[in-house]
């Protein structure tokens, strides 16, 4: 069992919540048994290391038994040991070290998707993950994400998606501008979802290949990407609601796009 808050295993997983060392090492924390779950379903070959407290060995006994039969490294620790590699003020006791697997916007577009959604200077952790989470219940392709973005490997981002990170794509660093005419040359249209337009949500035609684009939390998206885009798209709310989050807005869209999947 691992005890030693101060070992050198411990130091080193408690650096992947720098952004410099997941880049450094190509490795990133995945904290909680839902997430670690889902890295042993659609990830197992990045997964490097488990490590699971006494109480969370018992109660997630068949997790752990999966995770040593497909070879993964399982290591007992206390709970001031797992408490030290987290990030989080309330661990849950199960955390797994994963390598990354960078996918390319070119990637991305030669599996001609029908619905991705594009993050520009999306900055706060939990809206960043709650999107991914969103695009992966409503089928979206991938998710698209700028570089002056939050890292999407961050442990609060990884957390917020609780697991969906490792069901489809998510492609990030990329430059707005660029990646806007790459989407047009695809033959995918762009929706930049934002209070200023004109067309509004149920008034879009969902049924072609699109991509939602949605802007910075506190200002939005900028008139130069918005009118570089197909569309300006305004989702109708209440006169006494100013406005949608990032989150809540990204949803009801990524939900309009999902409907008109099932109805074709």
């Amino acid at each position: 069992m691992l005890t030693n808050v101060r070992s050198d295993r411990v130091r080193s997983v408690r650096s992947l919540s720098r952004r410099s060392v997941r880049e450094r090492t190509g490795r990133f924390v995945v904290d909680g048994p839902q997430g670690v779950r889902e890295a042993i379903r659609y990830a197992v070959e990045r997964v490097d290391d488990l490590y699971v407290t006494t109480a969370a060995l018992e109660r997630h006994a068949d997790l752990v038994d999966a995770a040593r039969q497909v070879g993964i490294r399982v290591h007992e620790t206390d709970d001031a040991v797992l408490a030290a590699m987290s990030d989080t003020e309330s661990p849950q006791g199960l955390l797994a070290v994963v390598a990354s697997a960078p996918v390319t916007l070119a990637a991305v577009l030669a599996s001609a998707p029908r619905l991705l959604v594009l993050l520009s200077n999306v900055r706060d952790p939990g809206n960043a993950g709650t999107v991914i989470r969103g695009a992966d219940a409503f089928g979206a392709d991938a998710v698209l994400v700028t570089d002056g973005s939050v890292d999407v490997l961050a442990p609060k981002v990884v957390r917020s998606t609780v697991g969906s990170i490792f069901h489809l794509p998510v492609v990030a660093g990329l430059d707005v501008a660029a990646t806007l005419d790459a989407l047009a040359a695809a033959g995918i249209r762009t929706l930049a979802a934002d209070g200023t337009g004109e067309t509004l949500l149920p008034d879009v035609d969902t049924r072609t290949p699109h991509a939602w684009v949605m802007g910075n939390e506190a200002w939005g998206l900028p008139a130069e990407i918005r009118d570089r885009c197909t569309d300006v798209v305004r989702v109708p709310i209440s006169e006494r609601v100013e406005s949608l989050n990032l989150a809540m807005a990204a949803t009801v869209c990524l939900a309009a796009s999902s409907g008109a999947t099932h109805r074709g």
